[in-house]
């Protein structure tokens, strides 16, 4: 046993050779098993000595807790590098930055909406504090000073809003304009200068690692290409066969047919070789989704060509094909909105689902008919499969209830429920028929890496205070079922909450005795509503500077970390609204139409079958070697849905340095500051 654990601990120690920084370098997924069968190993060794030891002595001997805190620790950090691994751990640190970065600006801002704050404070003091006024519950109002910034601070949210000013305004109309003006100077004002101040900082930082990008990338490919070059009359250039070699070392996924489209766009006059300029765009080039497709005809067409080919038949497929088709069709989803909406009862409304329901079933059957059905139910075809599957759910479910209603002996309630989910869901799909909501789309699915990450900086904030909360609040509120007899059961358990706003609204389960009710009361506090009810509930339990917990967390979290990803979302939407093709992007496209091998977006629906080649280069093989050719292949640049918002910006700021501009050294790059001046530097007007 001895010799087994002194294996696995040189085993677990050796780990580190292979481990990043690695000398040979092994998967993380090798590594971490190796890892968790020592720990393993640790605890059934420590087990089994706990088995032969006397409990009192076992417990006392402080070798065996270091050892057992140890595994502990091991497998806590083990489990938290996988997280921000497979979260990106990168980006997380890189939105820390963010807040690091905006705290020296920010700060000045809170110091200044501090001084209002206490200034009002005083004021609220003076003029309320001596005319015995007091709240709906029949507390002292506005007569001490802390408890005065606290409530005026709850007023910044606006949770307290408008209870806060009535005791006052009742007494005096005029009043009411103390509380006008502190809502105006403190949350409009103060609050917006907030978020002004974070998205300029937040801007700033991140054009600035963009552009450290920007230029790195542009170095190595220089560097790459002064490794490679070779001399073609008084220029220096990359040859063809060195060029297709490093293309299938560093990309060996592409087929043949995408690398000899991307040599055509390299090597545009085919002379053999390709130059500086087109080299250091290879990086861009390869980062392109070019969709490689084939075309086949529709299987109808096929087996029955007369009847097919018919002049009915085109007339129904160019009809199905038409605008107006869809145009059809998102108007009777508005109808069939409203109809939804009626009262299920009716006879009428009733059997105007089983209309509807046709009208979508010959829908489906008509597109089916039109376009090729392997190139219709494609893998990147979502909305078709949405609409099949919504639609044929349905009539299952619309059979099914009818069926059950006729007999009494069953409560069809759940099926009726899930019916009119199906139908309400089939509204979606007019949302991706208008240009505009696209374009929001294509916005929300570009900033889902980035909401990512937030919510992985979330959770790193939730975890800090959920721990913190439990040291300071577990177990002094107690949630007991509405039935129960328990002595101050409806005071949440704690006689300190009698009359209390917390124990009448019946927040008992919202307390901090475990880590999951930790974190649904952080999320609550996150919206920000009664969470003034919260602060003076558990102050009320424990002590009154326990409001100050409170107050952190809506710094940290409402004024830093939620306005900090609203300044992504803006900048996310801006990048979104008014960038256009990059001029590579633009080069492949332009090369794919010269070719005559271009299918637009529009087209993929046609009577050919457009489908994914995985392996039919073959079809490139053309005399004198492998040329693309336009005989049953095509490509199209694939959907810019999930382009992130990172490569958006990167594109805009590579766009504005000159190919032949090598750019500042490592070294510069590396020390490159926010406000660093510089060829190409991106600013805030170039960004707009």
């Amino acid at each position: 046993m001895r010799t087994a654990t002194y294996f696995f601990i040189f085993l677990n120690l050796s780990l580190a050779v292979f481990e990043e920084p690695a000398v040979y370098p092994l998967p993380f997924l090798v590594t971490s098993l190796v890892e968790v069968l020592c720990l393993l190993v640790f605890f059934g060794r420590l087990t089994h000595f706990a088995k032969v030891t006397l409990r009192n002595v076992f417990w006392k001997d402080t070798k065996n807790i270091c050892i057992m805190v140890a595994i502990l620790l091991s497998l806590t950090d083990l489990a938290i590098y996988g997280v921000l691994r497979i979260y990106n751990v990168k980006s997380i640190r890189r939105a820390f930055r963010s807040i690091r970065n905006t705290l020296p600006e920010i700060t000045y801002v809170f110091l200044l909406f501090m001084f209002s704050l206490l200034m009002f404070s005083l004021m609220a003091l003076k003029l309320f504090g001596e005319r015995n006024l007091q709240t709906a519950e029949g507390l002292p109002y506005f007569r001490n000073y802390l408890e005065t910034v606290f409530d005026l601070y709850v007023l910044v949210t606006t949770a307290n809003s408008p209870d806060v000013m009535m005791p006052a305004f009742d007494f005096s109309s005029w009043y009411a304009l103390f509380f006008i003006a502190f809502v105006i100077v403190n949350t409009y004002i103060f609050m917006s200068l907030f978020l002004a101040v974070v998205y300029n900082n937040y801007k700033k930082h991140l054009k600035n690692e963009i552009r450290k990008l920007a230029y790195m990338k542009h170095r190595k490919m220089i560097e790459a290409f002064n490794l490679l070059k070779e001399e073609e009359g008084a220029q220096f250039v990359v040859r063809e066969a060195r060029w297709k070699q490093l293309v299938k070392l560093v990309a060996p996924d592409i087929s043949n047919s995408h690398q000899e489209l991307l040599l055509r766009i390299s090597d545009d006059e085919q002379k053999g070789f390709v130059d500086k300029k087109s080299f250091v765009q290879l990086a861009d080039l390869l980062n392109i989704q070019v969709i490689t497709l084939k075309v086949r005809s529709h299987p109808l067409g096929q087996w029955m060509p007369r009847l097919y080919g018919a002049a009915v038949s085109r007339f129904l497929r160019s009809m199905v094909r038409h605008r107006g088709f869809v145009w059809t069709y998102d108007v009777i989803i508005l109808i069939n909105a409203i109809f939804i909406a009626l009262d299920e009862e009716t006879p009428y409304i009733s059997y105007a689902e089983w209309v509807f329901l046709a009208l979508y079933i010959i829908e489906i059957l008509l597109k089916v008919y039109t376009y090729e059905p392997r190139a219709f139910f494609g893998k990147n075809q979502f909305w078709n499969w949405f609409d099949t599957l919504i639609i044929f759910a349905a009539l299952t479910a619309t059979i099914l209830n009818t069926t059950l209603k006729s007999t009494t002996k069953y409560n069809s309630q759940q099926i009726l429920d899930i019916v009119f989910i199906l139908r309400v869901l089939r509204l979606i799909r007019i949302v991706d028929s208008i240009q505009r909501f696209r374009v929001i789309m294509n916005t929300l699915i570009n900033i889902v890496p980035t909401m990512l990450t937030f919510g992985g900086l979330t959770l790193v904030v939730y975890c800090v205070f959920a721990i913190i909360g439990m040291e300071l609040f577990h177990g002094k509120i107690q949630f007991f079922p509405a039935n129960s007899n328990t002595l101050h059961a409806l005071e949440c358990g704690n006689p300190a909450l009698k009359d209390s706003l917390f124990a009448r609204a019946k927040y008992c389960k919202n307390n901090f005795n475990n880590f999951a009710s930790s974190f649904i009361v952080l999320m609550e506090l996150t919206v920000v509503n009664q969470w003034h009810v919260f602060a003076n509930g558990f102050a009320n339990v424990t002590v009154q500077p326990a409001k100050l917990y409170f107050i952190a967390f809506h710094i940290v979290m409402v004024i830093i970390i939620v306005n900090i990803f609203v300044s992504f979302i803006l900048e996310a939407f801006f990048v979104e609204y008014s960038l256009e093709k990059s001029e590579v992007e633009t080069a492949i496209e332009q090369k794919i139409q010269e070719l005559g091998m271009g299918v637009q977006e529009d087209e993929l629906r046609d009577e050919q079958l457009l489908e994914n080649m995985e392996g039919d280069e073959h079809n490139l093989e053309g005399e004198g070697g492998a040329k693309p050719q336009s005989k049953g292949l095509m490509f199209k640049i694939a959907s810019k849905r999930y382009r992130t918002v990172d490569a958006l910006l990167q594109r805009m700021f590579e766009a504005e340095i000159p190919p032949e501009d090598e750019g500042p050294s490592f070294e510069e790059i590396l020390n490159l500051s926010p406000t660093a001046a510089g060829p190409g530097n991106l600013t805030s007007e170039s960004a707009a």
